[in-house]
């Protein structure tokens, strides 16, 4: 299979111009993951998009979902899953808040403590952006037949392994 060159082969044979001593490889495959990460960043923005939230607010309301009924987590537990501050918690939370997608109660059994509860039309939402997201990530690993995007999944989680 022939590929053809992209905008990292540039940088690479701009490299080994000016400095033919270095070994370029690593930079060859984290290189195409950064810039593969800001293209699918972007795609899954606009995808999110269609339904009025960022992908930050998919966050929320995805983890909230995955949850399971009653589709209930405390702050600390969505900050936490999420590594966010408070801070930024709390502000995609008051703007998921108004919009109806969630709210915050009580906990019943830390009254010092509070809830975050997918609503109705919360559970709706994240349901159509998650199969909009889905479809656009299919869209992208369209060009890899099954058998190598398996190979690139079991890649990615090996130097992820290695990351962690």
């Amino acid at each position: 299979m022939e590929t053809s060159k992209d905008a990292v082969d540039a940088i690479i044979e701009q490299w080994a111009a000016v400095r033919p001593d270095l070994d370029t490889a690593a930079m060859e495959v984290f290189g195409r993951i950064f810039r593969l990460s800001r293209a699918m960043s972007d795609r899954m923005e606009k995808a999110y998009a269609r339904f009025g939230i960022s992908r930050g607010e998919f966050d929320v309301l995805a983890t909230l979902r995955r949850s399971d009924a009653p589709y209930t987590l405390s702050p600390r537990q969505l900050s936490a899953t999420l590594m966010l501050t408070t801070g930024g918690m709390t502000g995609r939370l008051d703007k998921l808040e108004r919009a109806g997608l969630l709210r915050r109660s009580p906990d019943p059994h830390d009254r010092r403590g509070l809830q975050v509860t997918l609503t109705d039309e919360g559970f709706r939402l994240i349901d159509e952006a998650v199969g909009a997201g889905l479809a656009a990530q299919t869209a992208a690993l369209s060009r890899l037949d099954d058998e190598q995007a398996g190979q690139l999944a079991d890649l990615l989680r090996e130097l992820l392994g290695e990351a962690d």
